[in-house]
């Protein structure tokens, strides 16, 4: 027997209380309009195969291409298996890699990234408007379906790396609106295929996502480009990272010890490993060891022929360490504080050197210009109204100091409309003139 069917409706009550019995009908209409919604919002999510928690704001509830779905399921991709993202900074890509049947994984797409602001090279501290480099963890509590940048999620630095560099800030995003000040910034559409990757991945079971970002793809030509870069050496730990990689096709295992990072170094969870203390010994596998040094091999030989033949391209420009950092931050606080300021950051890259020694134009941002303005406004009309409020009383002021006008007994009174013929006042006496008194010099006289 259901529990519903031991008591009676409320509508067959006999005689009784009649309070009991009102309360009892109020409840059940109560109930009726609160369940019968909430029961209609399941029926039409279970018609379209989805369920109520996927009925969110923002495209929070996107779903992939059918024609990419089906392009992973042709290389053996499941919608739900785990994600890698990685992103290349001067090539302006953002790549989504996916975990094949086999356990290595194979790019499904990428895009182009719309805005990724600052310049190559890692973020320092907070207001250099730099983007950070490195490898991040992504978890489910990172995700922001209500994101005021369409939807959004945190990146996760600073990581244990940033943290024991010294290095800060908060809140950088891979968001949308196509707007960046120290993340990465998709279109609208971008980003929402990209969060329904991250989204898939961890109702399938994967609880932190990869995310890679690197300044340039880790080329022998690139790295002989940017051998004398101020950055290069933090660029040579990320390349073992990206060799790693390349050589697997698995993200690798990230841990951070003599404040580097250490990529596959030992395959033990409990290994007492910290950022800031000696590294423990390595437990690699020997295949991968082999693996790593031929592949490392083919790289020296690239990169030495690169070398010598001198730059085929010239390097682009890139943060020249905590000195310009700190510089930019101060112009980051200076504008945020509505100061005047150069149009554009100020720079130490070799590129801009020049520059640096021409009249720059000064401005101040827009919303201080419209806060001053505003400010104005509001005193200006502060101080009408305060004159108007003292008009008055000066008035009257002026009025009391005049002296009367003298009355003259022939005058004739005015009249408008009837004649006025009540009789005329008599003139009123005026009290006597007290005598002067007398200087007191004229006073001793006498």
């Amino acid at each position: 027997m259901h529990a519903c069917a031991v008591g009676k409706d409320p509508r067959d009550l006999g005689p009784g209380n009649d309070t009991d019995n009102k309360l009892k009908q109020l409840a059940m209409k109560l109930s009726t309009r609160i369940l019968v919604p909430l029961a209609l919002t399941a029926f039409l999510a279970a018609c379209q195969g989805s369920s109520v928690e996927d009925i969110v704001p923002n495209g929070a509830s996107t779903q992939l291409p059918a024609k990419m779905i089906e392009s992973m399921k042709s290389k053996g991709i499941s919608l739900t298996a785990p994600v890698m993202f990685r992103i290349f900074k001067e090539e302006n890509v953002l790549e989504v890699w996916k975990r094949k049947d086999n356990g290595r994984y194979d790019m499904v797409t990428s895009y182009q990234i719309c805005k990724w602001s600052g310049k190559l090279g890692p973020k320092f501290i907070e207001g250099d408007r730099q983007a950070p480099e490195g490898f991040y963890a992504v978890r489910p509590a990172q995700m922001n379906p209500k994101s005021s940048y369409y939807l959004s999620f945190n990146t996760g630095f600073p990581n244990a790396l940033d943290r024991s560099l010294g290095r800060t800030g908060a809140n950088l995003m891979v968001h949308g609106s196509c707007s960046s000040s120290g993340c990465y910034s998709m279109t609208d559409a971008q980003v929402a295929q990209i969060y329904a990757f991250a989204r898939d991945a961890f109702k399938g079971g994967q609880d932190s996502i990869q995310l890679e970002a690197f300044p340039f793809r880790m080329t022998a030509a690139n790295m002989a480009r940017y051998k004398d870069d101020p950055n290069y050496a933090f660029w040579k730990n990320l390349k073992e990272g990206y060799d790693h990689f390349e050589i697997t096709k698995v993200p690798p295992k990230v841990d951070v010890c003599e404040k580097k990072y250490v990529f596959n170094h030992t395959s033990d969870p409990n290994a007492p490993i910290a950022a800031t203390s000696a590294c423990p010994p390595s437990d690699q596998p020997d295949s991968l060891k082999m693996a790593y040094q031929s592949y490392q091999s083919t790289y020296d030989s690239a990169f030495s022929s690169m070398v010598s033949k001198g730059r085929v391209q010239p390097p682009a420009r890139s943060i020249q360490g905590i000195a310009e950092a700190k510089i930019i931050a101060d112009w980051s606080s200076r504008r945020a504080r509505g100061e005047r300021v150069t149009m554009d950051p100020p720079s130490l890259s070799p590129q801009d050197k020049d520059k640096a020694s021409k009249p720059q134009v000064m401005v101040r941002l827009a919303s201080a210009v419209a806060a001053d303005k505003a400010k104005e406004e509001r005193e200006a009309a502060k101080r009408t109204r305060m004159s108007k409020v003292q008009l008055p009383s000066a008035s009257m002021s002026v009025a009391s100091n005049a002296p009367a006008p003298a009355v003259s007994a022939q005058a004739t009174p005015q009249t408008t409309g009837a004649i006025d013929t009540a009789p005329a006042a008599a003139p009123v006496e005026q009290p006597a003139a007290a005598p002067a008194k007398k200087a007191w010099w004229k006073i001793i006289g006498n």
